[in-house]
């Protein structure tokens, strides 16, 4: 039974690693779209899109609105992922005050 929870514990560990490494990389492409975002908001100038190789112009109003799309977007995976953070971390502590019982009887 404890070498089970141990197992558990552990695959649990990774799991939580893994959801930490996707978090950080959706705060980053917020971070770098509303940044985005900002840079265009505030542009007086002609905006441009690259697309594959190339770089288009492109209408402010239709990049801010994708743009803002994509911010909406990256938000509700963040609030999703941080969820799942929660409710692995629950689980683990969970465990883990398992494991000190056990290891106390």
């Amino acid at each position: 039974m404890k070498k089970d929870k141990i197992q558990e514990l552990q695959i649990l560990e990774q799991t939580i690693h893994n959801i930490l490494l996707q978090k950080q990389a959706f705060q980053m492409e917020l971070s770098e779209t509303q940044s985005a975002l900002n840079e265009v908001r505030g542009s007086k100038d002609d905006v441009y899109k690259i697309i594959g190789q190339m770089m288009v112009k492109s209408d402010k109003k239709n990049i801010i609105e994708e743009l803002s799309n994509k911010e909406k977007i990256i938000e509700l995976r963040l609030s999703s992922i941080e969820k799942q953070e929660n409710s692995l971390m629950e689980k683990i502590e969970k465990l883990r005050e398992e494991a000190i019982v056990s290891e106390n009887n």
